[in-house]
């Protein structure tokens, strides 16, 4: 069995966070275990509040997982303050043969509440770049770690290369906000790129995008996939997932992660 832990913010609406990253490790294939670095209060309008974890608590969660059993990939997500991501790379800097580790910087909600503090962008940049095996930024995310406007596809691949440069291995620049034509990311390992191109899907249910989106690319990693492999399908799975999107709640609704086991099932899939 392959086994995948995420390190990421709880999300009480089950639709994003660890419970979203539980759920697509389930779906591909992969034994899902959880470190919880923050808990918070939100529902498919809004996130409200945020009470993180003590960062000893997240340390030794992480610690105690790699103790007992193998994990072939880490998916990090929400990280919120310096103390959390010091912890973090005090744990995963011990381990010595470090599987396939997937960051994604996530930094704002869709409803705009701040989750990650000013002052731990640099930290995060220092702390975890260097342990990751691919960073998996959206546009804005980008952006801001850059500090400049990305508005196509050539600055996309630049941005790419300039995010690697600060220390990601891999990097995964979505597309997702560009607001002309379809839904293309561009992917950069290093030395070459490549382009994924997807229809874009007319929806208002897509909580939980980014991190199912980055769990699935650290499921196939944890199958062995190769980086570009990964994440094609892991681009697959949720183009699937936004297609069969739930309309609950009065905002943005959840994607259907398990969207392929119902069809198998004979269970409408919506």
């Amino acid at each position: 069995m392959r086994v995948a832990l995420t390190i990421a913010g709880s999300d009480s609406s089950g639709g994003a966070g660890i419970q979203a990253d539980l759920k697509t490790f389930q779906a591909l294939g992969v034994f899902g275990m959880s470190a919880v670095t923050a808990v918070t209060v939100q529902n498919t309008q809004k996130v409200y509040d945020i009470q993180e974890m003590r960062p000893e608590i997240v340390h030794d969660q992480i610690a105690c997982l790699f103790d007992d059993i193998p994990i072939h990939a880490v998916k990090i997500g929400m990280v919120a303050s310096i103390p959390l991501i010091e912890a973090i790379a005090d744990a995963l800097g011990t381990i010595e043969r470090l599987p396939p580790v997937i960051l994604d910087p996530v930094m704002v909600s869709k409803s705009g509440y701040a989750l990650l503090e000013p002052d731990a962008q640099a930290a995060l940049v220092r702390y975890l770049f260097p342990l990751a095996r691919v960073v998996t930024p959206n546009l804005p995310e980008a952006e801001a770690l850059l500090g400049k406007k990305i508005a196509d596809v050539d600055a996309m691949k630049a941005a790419a290369r300039e995010i690697s440069a600060l220390g990601a291995k891999m990097v995964v620049v979505k597309g997702g906000h560009l607001e002309q034509g379809s839904a293309t990311d561009v992917l950069f390992d290093g030395e070459g790129f490549r382009l994924l191109e997807r229809c874009r899907i007319d929806t208002g249910n897509t909580h939980g995008t980014g991190c199912t989106f980055s769990s699935a690319i650290a499921a196939h990693m944890a199958k062995s996939e190769t980086f570009f492999d990964a994440v094609a399908k892991a681009k697959d799975y949720v183009t699937g997932a936004i297609e069969h999107a739930f309309s609950l709640g009065k905002g943005c609704g959840p994607i259907h992660h398990f969207f392929d086991l119902y069809r198998r099932a004979g269970v409408d899939v919506g």
